[in-house]
């Protein structure tokens, strides 16, 4: 078999894996697995592997310790906390509710990138709506629309995504550069996100609600130092970005410092299962950046990346907004069909084959980011953030098919002036499938109110619904 189809085939076998996840399988195995094989058959070499680790080693840290941030202050009820909050702020309005929630996926995917905004913010929005009483309908609206904004804001930082990190690293494109491009985009985009959100759920949003079920927003912070703290450490983490660029000090240092610091103020406070957090960072992530690099490798040694390059190359050779248009579009079909972290692999590896250098190369590097963050909400596959997403909705009665993800997602992301969004309104009127067993907003989770008390909770959703039931039982207590 040919090195170029051996190369494709192993590509194909991860993702496959990867979106399976047989038996629970871990993303970062097939990944793993496909490295191997591309090392033994001799498509990659150690010097490779060496480079792939070197390259992604460090995006990879920052992203985890990001993640770590994001999984503390979780469990010391931030993330609750500002949703109850943004819940009192609807004033009853649903509409209000909605794009506030919008906006809170928004802020959070910038601050704690997008796996943090879909992984954590979903459950909590979730347990907000069913306890408000919102029909299934509109709490799959607000489902959708949770895990199309963690993607489309992801654009304004490095660290709001994994893709951006490890584009602007390879570019040399500082923190603070890369914000000056990327804030007024990502402004766009969320505005545009927003408006697309909002027209699609038009018709699934009751007339009221009461705030008042829920508890008050003080009443869900669990561990009140980690969460003092935690606000310091935000504020530092972003100074400390800053200063990265003028001091040539790695991001991933930046970012695990913050982690670890949140560490010990949870381990001092007691309140947080610090191994519990560990165990629940995205370890996998580090064996799926660098598998999957190697992997990509692979590719460019099969001659992918200078296939690309040329195309790159051609349309710098017509001005910028070509260069643009077609690098952004390349990448983002790329990575509806392979996976966005690989696409940003390869589009960096096509750009230092094109030859291109100064200003346009960083037009491209930006448009190639702008294709990786927009491009996976064409697929389900396109993103790490939606595969997760979606295995938890599933594992928790919420099931949306390929075909009805699909044909939101390109209606979502159509460009020009309909904007670079995402939509959940066609999700709404379909409605995704629900597992046997129920209908109604009770087989959405398990989070309605019961009168007895739920067993202590583990996973991130059961913490969100349990932070939101107790309202309820006191009021069933009292009646």
């Amino acid at each position: 078999m040919p090195d170029a189809l051996l190369a494709v085939a192993i590509l194909v076998a991860a993702l496959v894996l990867v979106v399976w996840r047989p038996r629970g399988l871990g993303v970062g195995w097939p990944a793993l697995g496909g490295a191997l094989a591309a090392v033994l058959l001799g498509l990659v070499h150690l010097a490779d592997v060496r480079d792939a680790a070197a390259t992604v080693g460090d995006a990879t840290i920052a992203f985890v310790g990001i993640v770590i941030v994001s999984l503390v202050l979780d469990r010391a009820g931030m993330f609750s906390w500002a949703a109850l909050i943004v819940a009192r702020w609807g004033g009853g309005r649903p509409w209000r509710l909605f794009v506030l929630v919008v906006l809170l996926g928004a802020v959070t995917s910038v601050l704690f990138a997008n796996d943090g905004a879909a992984m954590i913010l979903t459950p909590i929005v979730v347990g907000i709506v069913l306890e408000l009483g919102f029909s299934p309908a509109t709490v799959l609206v607000f489902v959708m629309a949770c895990g199309f904004i963690a993607d489309t804001a992801s654009l304004p930082l490095v660290i709001s995504n994994l893709v951006n990190i490890v584009a602007a690293e390879d570019a040399g494109i500082g923190f603070v550069r890369y914000a000056v491009v990327m804030v007024p985009v990502g402004a766009v985009a969320i505005a545009a996100s927003l408006g697309v959100l909002a027209l699609y759920a038009r018709r699934a949003m009751p007339r009221g609600y009461d705030p008042t079920v829920l508890r008050a927003p003080r009443e869900a912070i669990t561990d009140p130092l980690t969460f003092r703290i935690g606000l310091g450490v935000l504020v530092l983490l972003l100074a400390g970005y800053v200063a990265a660029d003028a001091t040539g000090v790695p991001l991933g240092a930046v970012a695990m410092t913050g982690a670890v610091a949140l560490l010990v103020s949870a381990a001092v406070g007691r309140r947080i299962d610090v191994r519990g957090t560990l165990r629940e960072a995205p370890w996998q992530v580090i064996l799926f950046s660098v598998g999957m690099y190697v992997i990509v490798y692979a590719l460019r040694n099969v001659g992918a990346a200078d296939l690309l390059g040329a195309l790159f190359a051609a349309a710098a050779g017509r001005g910028l907004l070509v260069t643009v248009l077609v690098v952004g579009l390349a990448v983002a079909l790329l990575s509806s069909v392979i996976n966005n972290l690989p696409a940003i692999l390869l589009a960096v590896l096509a750009v230092d084959a094109s030859g291109v250098t100064g200003p346009l190369r960083d037009a491209m590097v930006h448009a190639g980011v702008i294709g990786a963050d927009l491009g996976p909400k064409f697929t389900p596959i396109g993103s790490l953030a939606t595969l997760l997403w979606l295995h938890v909705l599933a594992g928790k009665g919420i099931t949306i098919t390929w075909g009805q993800y699909m044909r939101t997602g390109p209606r979502a992301d159509r460009p020009g002036a309909r904007g670079d969004a995402a939509g959940a309104g066609g999700m709404a009127r379909r409605g995704p499938r629900l597992r046997k067993g129920g209908t109604s907003a009770a087989s959405l989770g398990r989070c309605l109110p019961t009168r007895s008390p739920p067993p202590r909770p583990r996973h991130l959703w059961s913490r969100s619904c349990a932070v939101l039931r107790e309202p309820a039982r006191r009021r069933s207590r009292a009646g």
